[in-house]
């Protein structure tokens, strides 16, 4: 994270994507801001300061996941999103509350992996050069190696050199042609490694904590080889691969991963609420399961080491942000330990008319956007008037009213009927077309359903 993402700076580009919810907005970018505060605060200290996890409290669809994921994002931070309602308690088949750990670790190392491939992609492509080149043009090494004959004889003056300084200067020609571009459609034989079966091990509670055991196993099966013949392009992409990884000392990555994970994860503990035993009637059957997820969730939270396969992971200063929507239960129905451990709270309002209006025109990705990149593909340029998003505003409200409100993921409905019949003509149209997307045709379209109450199209 770099020192310029300002709180006041990451509610701007949360901004660009989400709708209000202005104080969730300000407890995110105030937690990962103390996150660069830490790393530089006095080392003495440093280990001391713990993060403020953040508790969420909305009803879905009202942008909860997305500051959570656009956050991590801005970070450049590893991030998992988990269920709480998929875990189960120890001692039961499921999902344990370690693998989210597991997981991030997995996020980390595929970020730094990534941003590794890039510092040694140029490199890399120089070594592919040469081996393709070697395929074409075989190196000589001696007068008794194998290769390519050439004739010393000409104007050319060529008989002065040796078989391999005339080899080396056609090498030095294709290698010209190479940088170029002239010889991708050129064929060459590869050798190609054929992927394995993968042994699957199995264990009482599923795949989980056995991913080391996993590749220990992968790694024991002798790989086997086979020559291919393909263009030079789709060699060139084979073998960059190669090349790239090759070049990753891992060992570092994995450290790097280790590290960010520690320092910089965060988790998006979602469904809070499906854990929380309910306050009225007494405890037993589920509420005796659930209070074990969160018994087991407590240590993870508070600060404890998980085994990963790419070696041990403290949890102490990872960001943990929960969201529920609490519609039964309340946040003070988890244990209060957990509660605890959640000291941030935020609650996130339902969205308005005035909301949906802004959230199909404003954001970055809003949906009419994506339609309009969706059919500019098709070369059709799609428009919305003013008109048309206040009725789709309109009906999207007016249907969460009376059915049941999943708050912004109405859109995704109302979108998907009002534009199918556009979406499925278009392919077969003989010209360019402008398609302009009246109050009048919303209307017509999604109207009546709304009027009758037949809102079962519009339930997710």
């Amino acid at each position: 994270m770099v020192d310029t993402l300002t709180p006041a700076r990451i509610v701007q580009e949360l901004d660009k994507y989400i709708i209000g919810q202005a104080d969730a907005k300000r407890a995110v970018a105030i937690a990962l801001r103390n996150r660069w505060r830490r790393l530089n605060a006095p080392e003495e200290i440093r280990k001391e300061i713990i993060p403020n996890n953040i508790m969420m409290i909305g009803p879905t669809g009202v942008g909860k996941t997305e500051i959570a994921r656009r956050l991590a994002q801005l970070a450049q931070a590893p991030f998992v999103k988990v269920e709480a309602s998929k875990f189960t308690e120890v001692g039961y088949v499921g999902r344990d509350v370690e693998s989210m750990v597991r997981d991030l670790v997995e996020q980390a190392v595929n970020i730094v992996r990534a941003e590794q491939k890039e510092k040694v992609r140029e490199a890399a492509q120089e070594q592919v050069n040469e081996r393709i080149l070697d395929i074409l043009i075989p190196p000589i090494r001696s007068k008794n190696a194998p290769g390519i004959q050439y004739s010393a004889s000409g104007n050319s003056g060529d008989g002065d050199f040796s078989d391999e300084e005339l080899n080396e200067r056609t090498r030095e020609k294709f290698r010209e042609k190479l940088k170029r571009g002239d010889l991708e459609d050129r064929k060459i034989e590869v050798e190609v490694t054929v992927p394995q079966h993968n042994v699957q091990v199995m264990g009482p509670m599923g795949m989980d904590g056995l991913d080391g055991l996993q590749d220990m196993i992968s790694n024991m099966i002798p790989k086997k080889t086979q020559k291919r013949k393909m263009t030079v392009a789709d060699a060139r992409k084979f073998l960059l691969e190669e090349e790239v990884s090759r070049l990753i000392d891992m060992d570092a990555v994995t450290r790097d991963a280790l590290t960010r994970t520690q320092n910089a994860g965060i988790i998006f503990i979602d469904e809070i609420d499906k854990v929380a035993t309910s306050s009225a009637g007494g405890r037993s059957g589920p509420d005796v399961s659930r209070q074990g997820v969160q018994r087991d969730l407590l240590p993870i939270v508070e600060g404890s080491v998980v085994n990963t396969k790419h070696g041990a992971v403290k949890t102490d200063h990872i960001l943990f942000i929960a969201a529920g929507a609490f519609h039964v239960a309340k946040p003070a129905d988890l244990i209060p330990e957990l509660q605890g451990r959640f000291p941030i709270r935020v609650e996130l309002n339902s969205l308005t008319e005035d909301d949906f209006v802004k959230i199909l025109t404003q954001p970055r990705n809003a949906l009419t956007k994506q339609y309009q990149a969706l059919l500019e593909s098709e070369k059709v340029k799609l428009s919305f008037s003013e008109g048309a998003i206040e009725v789709m505003a309109e009906m999207a409200f007016q249907v969460n009213q009376e059915v049941e409100n999943i708050g912004a993921r109405r859109l995704h409905t109302i979108m998907s009927n009002l534009l199918n019949d556009i979406l499925f003509e278009v392919p077969d149209l003989s010209r360019e077309n402008s398609f302009t997307i009246e109050a009048d045709f919303v209307r017509e379209r999604l109207g009546n359903m709304v009027e009758h109450k037949d809102l079962s199209q519009y339930i997710l």
